[in-house]
């Protein structure tokens, strides 16, 4: 079975699963650092002179200061693999690059992994989450479909959870996210976030995610509460949280993926600052324990 439950408010099945990140992190809200892949062969930018060693170089030295400023979990990606292809017309490369990397980060860290292969090739992520042990994945559109920067992305649900079960890899858990940043979402502007959310959550996701509209943009609080109250599924922020807005996050979510507020100048292509993932972890685990001294029903916002 999969890490933790499904929501079920609609179907048979797994209890719904609110509290999984917590038992999966050990932690009330979890920081989840983003590690952006530099260029991977068959990409634009790959350096063939460098080779994968400069790829898992700086993948394992990030993954290790991320962990040790006091991150809960890492999410690896191929995000210099600029400009993304749609899913069917990614190589095998790039999976191949991708599992190298995940596993070298693996050893490097013990803390639970995931794998972000972009754009929206689920089916590649969770081939390389079940080769190198990562606990799950990122689908920008599981339900339903969007105009991206690299056309219309549909929604992969159906696909993606036969092949987990064909490649044994239901212990996998898959992150969907609701509205995904840098996209148009003009297909379902007839349905509701609520909606939207709740297709997620029906089409077997094990947990949601929302972001702002562009990469470094914090989500609305009232996107967080819209889709906190759609379902039982845990709730993950997904872009722009920082120092100065994690007080606002927290009461809605249970953990956060960060990418762009720890690298240097704010922008998801600098190199990550030790300074601010500290001040980061720190600021989490005062709001920890601020919620645990008011108490169990002053924790999330439901």
């Amino acid at each position: 079975m999969a890490s933790f439950g499904r929501e079920t408010t609609d179907r048979p099945g797994d209890a719904p699963g609110r509290g999984d990140l917590e038992r999966l992190f050990g932690r009330r809200f979890a920081l989840i650092g983003m590690i952006h892949l530099l260029p991977l062969p068959g990409s634009p930018r790959f350096v063939p002179e460098r080779g994968m060693a400069e790829v898992v170089r700086r993948a394992t030295e990030e993954a290790r200061l991320l962990v040790d400023a006091g991150f809960d979990g890492l999410i690896v990606e191929n995000g210099w693999d600029i400009p993304f292809l749609k899913p069917d017309d990614i190589g095998p490369e790039t999976p191949a690059a991708m599992a190298v990397a995940t596993a070298e980060v693996a050893r490097a860290v013990g803390v639970p992994l995931g794998v972000n292969c972009l754009a929206n090739a689920v089916d590649r992520s969770l081939a390389v989450a079940a080769a190198t042990g990562a606990r799950f994945v990122r689908s920008n559109q599981w339900a339903n479909a969007y105009v991206a920067n690299e056309g219309v992305v549909e929604g992969r649900a159906g696909l993606m959870t036969r092949y987990r079960r064909a490649i044994g890899a239901e212990h996998v858990t898959v992150w969907a996210d609701v509205q995904v940043k840098l996209g148009s979402h003009a297909i379902t502007a007839d349905r509701s976030l609520t909606d939207q959310a709740r297709d997620a959550a029906w089409f077997d996701a094990d947990a949601l995610i929302v972001t702002g509209t562009r990469l470094g943009d914090a989500p609305l609080t009232d996107h967080l509460e819209t889709v906190r109250a759609a379902t039982d599924l845990p709730l993950v922020a997904g872009s722009g949280v920082r120092v100065e807005n994690l007080a606002d996050v927290v009461p809605h979510a249970d953990g956060a993926i960060v990418g762009s507020s720890i690298k240097s100048g704010g922008v998801w292509h600098g190199r990550i600052d030790r300074g601010v993932c500290e001040r980061l972890s720190a600021a989490r685990d005062e709001l920890e324990k601020r919620f645990a001294d008011s108490g169990p029903s002053d924790n999330r916002s439901d």
